[in-house]
């Protein structure tokens, strides 16, 4: 018998940036960055409320020096044109900030035990000379009107860059058919705590409407979920179709202990209701570096929608 729910509660201890992919048969799968950030994990269950017990398997493991050999953050598993493609960002072991995302894909019918194939650095459109030359990571893919787009952070300018959100459309799995747009920058207080950071994408479908949630700030206390909208009948790469929310959905709730929540992904539980999946902290004050403290753990959240078919992001159901 599945186990009951528990939301805004850790839910898979110590998995930060995770996502969760409900594939056409019905079973979900789960992935994460490792504590270690030395792998690509996945597990695989019948329902949300198995996969905390469920068995995980390392699919792949980080190179021992060049790229892929260190940092490997926030892989994404994707199932496209009959092939299981995971999304994730990596750097060098003698350039750790060198992070530059990358492409594994997997024909077989199962991803879990299936054989992974290296198809290295996500390839950017023959006339765009800028994307991935700098610190890039947190890619995500959505599709909407038979058309596939991608988008991820990507950092700029001189001393303590910028982190921005990027968008182009997919021409395959693994290649961009079109230059990039700056979709979003850093333009909030709340989006500059420690560092200028937009990060993390994460889009939801709903009546027509697509919805972008992504992270900002850095990644202790102060780390947070802003909101970009825009019709599925609208120009997606115009960046000024889209509409930017002036507040976070989301930030820490001292009043029941959840610190930082972010870098987020959305999927449907077993009764087709929306699910936010995202990470937070239990401490208010972290030791050391945020991003070595281990104790982000994977959380649910109940999606509802308002009367104005927005979605409400709630700590309370």
């Amino acid at each position: 018998m599945d186990k009951e729910l528990k939301y805004n509660k850790p839910w898979i201890l110590q998995r930060a940036d995770p996502y969760v992919y409900r594939h056409t048969d019905g079973t979900y799968y789960f992935t994460a960055s490792v504590p270690e950030y030395d792998g690509i994990v996945l597990r695989r269950a019948k329902s949300l409320a198995d996969l905390p017990e469920a068995e995980e398997t390392e699919i792949w493991h980080r190179h021992e020096s060049g790229p892929m050999s260190y940092n490997i953050w926030a892989p994404e598993l994707h199932h496209l044109n009959g092939k299981w493609y995971v999304y994730f960002a990596g750097s060098d072991k003698e350039d750790i900030w060198a992070l530059r995302p990358y492409v594994l894909e997997c024909g077989d019918e199962d991803p879990v035990n299936g054989k992974w194939t290296e198809l290295g650095k996500m390839e950017r459109a023959d006339d765009d000379d800028f994307s991935f030359e700098e610190f890039s990571l947190d890619a995500t893919v959505f599709e909407t009107k038979g058309r596939y787009y991608y988008v991820w952070a990507e950092k700029v300018g001189v001393g303590k860059k910028v982190s921005n959100l990027y968008i182009a459309e997919m021409e395959n799995p693994h290649k961009l058919k079109t230059v990039q747009v700056l979709l979003t920058g850093p333009d909030y207080d709340w989006e500059r705590v420690g560092f200028w950071v937009n990060e993390g994408p994460a889009v939801i479908k709903h009546n027509g409407m697509l919805y972008l949630t992504y992270s900002a700030s850095e990644t202790g206390a102060a780390y947070c979920v802003g909101m970009l909208s825009i019709s599925e009948d609208a120009e997606i790469l115009d960046p000024r179709a889209w509409k930017k929310e002036r507040y976070p959905v989301l930030k820490t709730d001292e009043s029941i202990g959840l610190y930082g929540p972010g870098h987020n992904s959305f999927t449907k539980d077993e009764n087709g209701n929306d699910i936010m999946v995202y990470h937070a902290r239990k401490e208010a004050v972290i030791e050391g570096d945020p991003l070595y403290n281990p104790n982000r753990h994977a959380q649910l959240m109940k999606i509802c929608w308002d009367e104005n078919d927005r979605p409400v992001f709630s700590y309370h159901e």
